[in-house]
């Protein structure tokens, strides 16, 4: 799909995509402007600030310590942290963290190890003043508590399927919740985006995720802007240009693309 509208993937993993170039060309072909390409462990960390190297002015990278890979890594938690520090002037965000309390990812990552991780990262939002990019599945309420108590300014929560009174609390401080693809079909996800304003809301594709068999890719997001209008019944030129404006604000990008 092509899109006249000038249009933000605010979280893709474009390290996992099989044919990068291919994939960022169909992007800019669909209307997209730029891309945040999110990190999640210690190797996609340092791929993203490469890709994000290469293709500088079009992909925007965020280094973050996934909940559900907190264990999956063999370098220490604070070193991995301590990473992220290190290179957080070359990133627009902190992302992608948070907490999941999937049973087969408390399992693996335990409640308190995802804390303290969580914990650690919104210290360094808070002192460096980046914003967050949240991952909250089934945390919807300590993943709010834990980033409002941290007095963290900024914060996206990724793909939100929560509760109404959550989503009302991180609306009310000012962050921003995320349309995916899933606004297609899902009906939590379909909620939350109805009800969030546009003045809080993002666009992304968390490509290469598989929505209903389809694997996403940047390009796809134009399809969350089709569905996203849809579902709210507004024009979809006002969307995109209230979405990209919300991005551009979140992550600082507005010296940075509004010319391109």
């Amino acid at each position: 799909m092509t899109s006249s509208c000038r249009l933000i993937d605010s979280h893709a993993h474009l390290e996992e995509l099989e044919d990068l170039a291919s994939a960022l060309e169909r992007a800019r072909q669909s209307g997209v402007v730029a891309i945040v390409a999110v990190g999640s462990d210690p190797a996609s960390n340092r791929k993203v600030l490469e890709i994000a190297a290469k293709y500088r002015g079009f992909v925007y990278p965020a280094i973050g310590l996934h909940p559900g890979l907190l264990n999956d890594t063999a370098s220490p938690i604070d070193d991995q942290i301590r990473f992220i520090e290190e290179n957080l002037s070359d990133a627009v965000a902190i992302g992608e963290v948070g907490l999941d309390y999937h049973k087969r990812v408390v399992g693996v990552s335990s409640k308190d190890l995802q804390h303290r991780a969580f914990g650690a990262v919104l210290g360094l939002a808070k002192r460096y003043g980046k914003p967050v990019i949240v991952h909250s599945r089934y945390a919807w309420r300590d993943s709010f508590a834990l980033a409002a108590e941290a007095d963290v300014d900024k914060a996206v929560f990724h793909w939100y399927t929560g509760p109404t009174n959550v989503l009302k609390d991180i609306l009310d401080r000012g962050y921003f919740v995320s349309a995916t693809l899933a606004v297609e079909y899902h009906a939590e996800h379909r909620r939350a985006v109805r009800e969030a304003p546009l003045d809080n809301l993002l666009l992304e594709t968390d490509s290469p995720v598989v929505y209903q068999g389809h694997r996403s890719e940047p390009a796809d997001v134009s399809r969350v802007l089709q569905a996203t209008a849809d579902l709210k019944g507004l024009d979809p030129e006002e969307v995109a240009e209230r979405t990209t404006a919300n991005a551009q604000r979140l992550f600082g990008l507005e010296c940075r693309i509004l010319d391109s």
